[in-house]
């Protein structure tokens, strides 16, 4: 196995074991424990050994001053007694020590241990020096001739004043520090099973502190997964106990934030979903970092195409990205009109700078003004086309009054056909106010609708047998086609026959000779789809979405007669049968015209 691998492995494992709080407090009492009895062993060893130490010198004096009296007599001239020798050999085996007699020149006169004694002198030793100055001396040294460390003490022999020599005792250190080495060994063993107990009770204390620890990283950690209803229960009034109370304080207090935050979320998200206007906010980067629906469908992108996207990238149109420029080099707001031809949108873009937190973004606001330009676009058409379609017959009017004031009253035949042009002109002037006020009152809804059940034929032939003579005049071919088991609508057959009658008339007026003309009609779901097909010339791909406005007339319409109503009206009679009308074309080959019924239920 690799080496390198085993020791990631032991220092992953010693760091798993220093990470649990329970172990650094163990370790922590273990360690102030072991330093402690350490230090006490250290220090009781030490001062015993300077105890037992100074004892043993102490006794060790008193027994040379003994030997020093003792052997006195020995060195005196006429001394009779056993020898020198033999006393100390004798004193040696009594005192258990090694003893050593020397003359004042430090000349050795008798050694317990050594027969022979030796030719050096001892004036150099520490004690012997002491004891010649000042009457005793003693010193701990490694003797050289044991080859261990030796307590020596000496006290000066004397004799009328004068210091005839000198006695020594030396006893080896080895029972000393036998004792010290027995004493540090019980000390050790103590400190031991001593440690072993403060590990237990180490462990216990280190337990019951982590635990409460371990149950609030627990609580902390559901609460990060989205929990806050978790709470932690402790009744000790200790720090940890007031801990948990301020825990459990502190999570109320984020679960109150955190639902009044959400409910503010949820509301901004619900009016940025729903909001008609178009919403981004950019970071200084001009990366896209919101984005509302209205904002993806006006830009035509998804969200996810656009997050974290360059403004190039989503808005993909030089005006608004020239004006988020121009407002990020201004810091102020910018407002611009913009017409975004590819989509056919008319649009009002603001940018505006927000600052928050040191950091500035962007929000920016596409209002759709598209269908308001439309609105202005039918209403100044609308003028225009109604002032197109009233000049025409006022016109003819004024001639025709003109010419009759000029004289044509006094040719009776020329009067008389003037008077029938007259009246033709106000005719179509009535007929047009009179559609315009049915249009009126139909979107208003003041017109009611006496809705029933209907077969789909009673709404169809009648107009069709109204207007086959005219479409026979026009040399066109009118047929009806329609299935036998189609079930009735919900609808007022008057105004239906109507819807019928403009649009078959809409295509007798635009379908050349030798055309054909049909009406069909098919079920789809639940409602009934009419349908009435030509082979005339067809609308402009340009005037299909604006047909059904009041007036709007194509370039070739404008050639023949009618108001521009019809198909207005057409349009304000279905959907207020709940229906719909649309209408499908090619240029030169002919018209689909569509409208639904509901179904009668």
């Amino acid at each position: 196995m690799n080496p390198h691998f085993l020791l990631l492995t032991s220092h992953s494992s010693l760091f798993a074991v220093f990470s649990s709080i329970r172990w650094r407090i163990a370790f922590s009492y273990i360690a102030l424990f072991l330093v402690v009895m350490t230090g006490l062993s250290l220090y009781l060893s030490n001062f015993l050994r300077r105890e037992y130490l100074a004892q043993l010198q102490g006794q060790l004096m008193a027994e040379t001053r003994l030997v020093a009296a003792s052997v006195t007599p020995a060195l005196l001239p006429d001394y009779d007694g056993p020898p020198l020798a033999e006393t100390a050999v004798t004193t040696s085996s009594l005192l258990a020590a090694r003893v050593t007699i020397v003359d004042g020149e430090g000349v050795v006169l008798a050694e317990s241990h050594r027969a022979e004694l030796q030719t050096t002198s001892y004036l150099t030793r520490p004690e012997v020096q002491q004891a010649l100055a000042s009457g005793s001396g003693q010193s701990v040294r490694f003797s050289q001739t044991t080859g261990e460390e030796m307590v020596y003490t000496a006290v000066a022999i004397t004799h009328d004043g004068q210091v005839i020599g000198v006695a020594r005792l030396a006893a080896p250190l080895r029972q000393l520090d036998a004792h010290i080495a027995q004493l540090r060994w019980t000390i050790l063993t103590a400190a031991l099973v001593s440690a072993g107990l403060a590990l237990v009770v180490a462990w216990v204390l280190g337990t019951r502190t982590a635990r409460p620890l371990e149950r609030l990283t627990e609580v902390a950690t559901q609460m990060a997964e989205g929990d806050l209803n978790v709470r932690l229960f402790s009744n000790s009034q200790d720090e940890v106990g007031r801990l948990t109370r301020a825990f459990n304080e502190m999570t109320e207090q984020l679960a109150d934030k955190v639902n009044s935050l959400g409910e503010e979320r949820s509301r901004l998200t619900t009016i940025l979903t729903y909001m008609a206007d178009g919403v981004l906010i950019t970071d200084e980067q001009g990366r896209t970092l919101l984005l509302n629906p209205a904002a993806m469908r006006l830009l035509q992108i998804s969200r996810e195409g656009a997050l974290r996207r360059s403004l190039a990238e989503v808005m993909r149109h030089h005006q608004l990205i020239e004006l988020w420029q121009r407002c990020r080099e201004t810091g102020r707001e910018q407002i611009e009109l913009v017409e975004v031809e590819r989509q056919r949108l008319f649009l009002q873009a603001i940018v505006t700078p927000i600052q928050e937190m040191g950091r500035r973004s962007y929000l920016v606001i596409l209002q759709d003004l598209t269908q308001i330009r439309r609105l202005e676009t039918v209403r100044r058409d609308f003028i225009s086309n109604i002032s197109h379609e009233l000049r025409t017959p006022l016109a003819g009017l004024r001639a025709l009054v003109e010419t009759l004031r000029d004289g044509a009253l006094d040719d009776p035949p020329a009067a008389a056909r003037f008077l029938d042009r007259i009246e033709v002109e106000v005719d179509a002037l009535t007929q047009m106010v009179q559609e315009l006020l049915e249009l009126t009152r139909i979107e208003s809804g003041k017109v009611p609708l006496r809705m029933q059940p209907t077969p789909l034929s009673d709404i169809v032939l009648s107009p069709v047998e109204r207007l086959q003579p005219q479409a026979e005049r026009a040399r066109l071919k009118l047929s009806v086609k329609l299935p036998d088991d189609l079930p009735p609508v919900m609808a007022d057959a008057l105004r239906a026959q109507q819807v019928v009658t403009n649009l078959v008339h809409n295509a007798i007026k635009f379908t050349p000779v030798d055309g054909r003309i049909q009406i069909s009609a098919h079920r789809d779901g639940h409602e009934i789809v009419v349908t009435v097909s030509d082979t005339g010339v067809g609308v402009p791909p340009g005037d299909l979405t604006r047909i059904f406005e009041r007036f709007y007339k194509t370039d070739r319409a404008r050639s023949g007669g009618g108001t521009g109503l019809g198909l207005a009206i057409v349009k304000h009679i279905v959907q207020a049968h709940g229906g719909r009308v649309w209408v499908k074309s090619k240029e030169g080959k002919g018209s689909d015209f569509s409208f639904t019924l509901p179904l009668a239920e």
